[in-house]
């Protein structure tokens, strides 16, 4: 990274969460170009700002169904490349479906009341930004429960192993986190990019591709 701060757009329909967010991204050294309380008013402003990431609750106004999902995948039709961070308070695993699925990275699902501090929290941003994904654990877990059947050749470590990636991890904090070698997790990986049929095309998307192989069939 260089040494400017990332820019960052955010849009809550909380005003106390948007405000918080905007104190404690400020705190971080982060540059928060514009806060919204809906999907629309980021928009509106996105091209213009062009932010390093944005940052949005799944609910928001007028429906508080599905427009922080269809605001970022408008903003990344807008701005290619620009970094998403859905923050929720539940998870919604069709709209996690939705924004992951093309394995570009650069794309991060926290659940609100699982970000125990703003470390954590700002340690996600800057991962999303360089381009990785980052999942909470439970979407990761609700993810892998809804469709077996293309995993079911994986062994229970691979599965582990895939999980962590899906956080975004790299090979050796997944040992770290696994107690292994970083060899070991280097064969776990191998053996499920083979098993979910994934070539090396010589991109840095198959580990990304490796969690949502299973979500596109």
């Amino acid at each position: 990274m260089n040494d400017s701060p990332l820019c960052v757009l955010v849009a809550d329909d909380s005003v106390l969460l948007r405000e918080g967010l905007v104190r404690l991204f400020d705190e971080a050294g982060l540059e928060v170009a514009g806060a919204y309380a809906d999907g629309d008013g980021l928009l509106a402003d996105l091209v213009r700002l062009a932010p390093d990431l944005i940052v949005l609750d799944v609910r928001m106004p007028p429906t508080f169904r599905d427009e922080g999902v269809r605001a970022a995948i408008r903003a990344r039709q807008l701005l290619p490349g620009v970094g998403i961070l859905l923050l929720s308070q539940y998870v919604e695993v069709a709209y996690a479906r939705e924004l992951l699925s093309s394995g570009d990275g650069g794309v991060g699902y926290l659940l609100k009341d699982r970000v125990a501090s703003l470390a954590e929290l700002t340690d996600a941003i800057e991962r999303i930004a360089a381009h990785s994904t980052v999942l909470d654990p439970e979407v990761v877990a609700q993810l892998l429960s809804r469709r077996h059947d293309p995993l079911e050749s994986l062994t229970p470590r691979e599965r582990q192993v895939l999980a962590l990636m899906g956080e975004g991890r790299t090979n050796g904090a997944i040992a770290s986190q696994l107690v292994i070698g970083t060899g070991a997790v280097e064969k776990n990986v191998t053996a499920i990019f083979q098993k979910l049929g994934l070539d090396d095309s010589g991109t840095d998307h198959r580990r990304v591709l490796a969690v949502l192989a299973w979500l596109q069939r």
